[in-house]
């Protein structure tokens, strides 16, 4: 795993390379084949509710290296990790060194119980596994120099920001209107700045700190659309217009080989005042009335009773190149298409190189006058600021 690991990139520091390689990663999945413990994209579900959703998992090798990465650990420091399982920890410890200290924490005492297991088996028996509900953080072993965050939030708790050292870090996968990454925040002035983002997936966050997004049906349950808990819909008006013979916008803008496009995802989710993920079963896009992008959800414009959303032409034989198209429908089909169209050639245009966006935290209380322009998303305990640098911005 780690010499495939290697080979892909995943490591750019030698230190977060040798905690992999130290770490018996089999043992904090005891019955899971070692294929799929070992294959550096395998997500190993742990615990699972009565409807089988996912309540915790070891979490794909790559997603772990990230984000070790992303928080740049040093020999000493003090440690967080919210969310356990017992295996990211153990890495953790590898890289604080014997000065350093690790906390992990859960909601669930399954879990807590677990991870203390694992890790005394493993020869980890210092590692500090609490039982508590992450909304207030573990004031009682503050500051932390790192903070990481293994489930998805939607928010982050004052508790985060008190108990980080000034100078710490704080890793955390955040949803942003349905859309995760998983960013590392440090402090500058007033507020929280990313210095740097990157895609991925989470169980969502339990407890206190909870927020589900709401999924509005459009086609019996084969075709929904997901969106923030609090967004208003005309649900009606979107079930009518699914149904309706659709527009087609082409947008001139291909991508091809290895290229990613997530950063699309984003400047989109900032540049739409209404947007969601529509997301359809296989029956659903076997039978016409959405496209394959559907399956992982595809990135959608609302306007009242009228939507458009993204998918994708091969342009290529070998379909190896492919051009964005948009597909709307609704009675106001062709204007949110067209404008979904100019907004994937303007991200050609000025953002598709360039330094990515800008994400700033905000204590809610603070006054609009004293945030920059850029789309602000409202939360619970902050004000979240997404803004797009031009390349040549200094």
């Amino acid at each position: 795993m780690v010499e495939d690991m290697r080979s892909h990139g995943d490591f750019h520091a030698d230190q977060v390379g040798h905690a992999f390689a130290t770490v018996p990663r089999e043992g904090f999945a005891p019955g899971a084949p070692l294929e799929q413990v070992y294959n550096r994209d395998d997500v190993v579900i742990t615990k699972r509710d009565e409807n089988g959703l996912a309540l915790s998992s070891v979490s794909a090798p790559r997603i772990q290296a990230l984000m070790l990465e992303q928080a740049d650990i040093r020999p000493g420091m003090r440690v967080l990790e919210i969310g356990s399982g017992g295996y990211n920890a153990a890495l953790i410890v590898e890289l604080v060194g014997p000065d350093g200290e690790v906390t992990t924490v859960d909601i669930d005492q399954f879990v807590v119980d677990r991870a203390k297991e694992y890790l005394t088996e493993t020869g980890y028996p210092q590692v500090r596994v609490l039982q508590v509900d992450a909304e207030g953080g573990v004031p009682e072993h503050a500051p932390f120099d790192r903070i990481i965050v293994t489930v998805g939030a939607w928010d982050v708790p004052p508790a985060w920001t008190d108990q980080l050292a000034e100078d710490g870090l704080l890793v955390v996968p955040l949803r942003l209107r349905g859309l995760t990454r998983s960013f590392a925040f440090a402090r500058e002035e007033n507020r929280l700045v990313a210095a740097n983002y990157q895609l991925c997936g989470f169980v969502p966050m339990q407890g206190a700190g909870a927020n589900a997004e709401q999924l509005v049906l459009l086609h019996g349950e084969d075709v929904g659309l997901r969106v923030d808990d609090d967004q208003p819909v005309d649900a009606e008006g979107l079930r009518a217009a699914l149904t309706t013979p659709r527009v087609e916008h082409s947008s001139g803008v291909e991508v091809g080989g290895f290229e990613p496009f997530d950063d699309l995802d984003l400047w989109l989710a900032t540049a739409l005042d209404d947007f969601g993920l529509l997301v359809a079963k296989p029956a659903a896009i076997e039978a016409g009335l959405v496209e394959r992008s559907a399956r992982m959800g595809a990135k959608t414009a609302l306007a009242g009773g009228s939507f458009a959303y993204r998918a994708s032409q091969a342009t290529s034989e070998d379909r190896t190149a492919f051009e964005f198209v948009v597909y709307g429908h609704g009675p106001d089909a062709d204007r949110i298409a067209g404008e979904y169209v100019e907004l994937i050639r303007e991200w050609d245009r000025a953002h598709r190189r360039g330094p990515g966006a800008r994400v700033e935290i905000f204590p809610a209380a603070t006054p609009d006058a004293e945030i920059p322009e850029g789309r602000l998303i409202e939360k619970k305990h902050t004000r979240v600021l997404i803004s797009w640098p031009h390349p040549t911005s200094s």
